[in-house]
């Protein structure tokens, strides 16, 4: 298999999902967790550019807020329903009973009211896209160009399968799974507890060194693992930039 058909692969996997929300900060923290969580999201900013969007490419889900600058959401939803079944999460900033009332019943799949837990919206997409018979890959962890696949305990940069031991895999995923927190040796060592050590090597510092082999472009000047000294390690957010 060529390192292209395995991109493609591993990209199919990842649940296509469009918002359309002029909340720009709002928008950019929804796109920012659900990447983190498997997700690809497009944002538009209008309901105009949503449809454009939505006539060109083919999206999994359709997050969609009630209030926009140049259409209202309830009409959007109708006429969208008329031509397109992708499933429907309506959000917005009113509190009425009514509008999820009458969201629903003009084809939305589910209705969150601003504001929310993002772990709440991203548990309502699942469940949508369950209900549409949708296989969702919710165990892979996306850094840039890194993937950590967390059901098959594998890991690939650009969507090549990049060699660690079981190990490696659970230390490196300790690391992930708290991006942007500061892990000493003693604590990676505590979360690590029970998975099954190499008998040649209980250094946590050579596993590291190990990991950063595998998925840095250059492991001497790490950007996906860093090192505080005298601290432990830290797994940088963003990454490939």
């Amino acid at each position: 298999m060529t390192s292209g058909s395995r991109r493609s692969d591993t990209e199919a996997m990842a649940a296509r999902i469009l918002m359309i929300d002029d909340d720009d900060r709002l928008a950019g923290m929804v796109q920012d967790y659900l990447g983190g969580a498997g997700f690809r999201v497009t944002i538009a900013g209008t309901a105009g550019s949503g449809e454009a969007l939505l006539k060109r490419e083919s999206f999994d889900a359709l997050i969609l807020d009630l209030m926009l600058p140049d259409a209202d959401g309830l009409d959007f939803c109708r006429r969208l329903r008329q031509s397109n079944d992708v499933p429907i999460l309506m959000l917005t900033a009113r509190g009425e009973p009514m509008d999820r009332v009458v969201g629903l019943e003009l084809g939305a799949d589910d209705y969150l009211a601003k504001p929310f837990e993002p772990r709440e919206l991203q548990a309502r997409l699942r469940a949508i896209l369950r209900r549409k018979g949708m296989a969702i890959t919710s165990d892979v962890l996306r850094f840039g160009r890194l993937e950590i696949d967390k059901g098959s305990r594998v890991v690939r940069i650009d969507g090549e399968e990049r060699p660690i031991t079981s190990y490696q895999f659970a230390l490196l995923l300790a690391l992930a799974e708290r991006a942007g927190r500061v892990l000493s040796r003693d604590a990676l060592m505590d979360l690590l507890k029970g998975e099954k050590l190499e008998a040649f090597d209980r250094s946590v510092d050579v596993h590291v060194s190990r990991i950063r082999a595998a998925i840095e472009d250059d492991p001497k000047k790490p950007r996906r693992i860093l090192t505080l000294r005298g601290t432990g390690y830290v797994f940088a957010k963003d990454q490939d930039r």
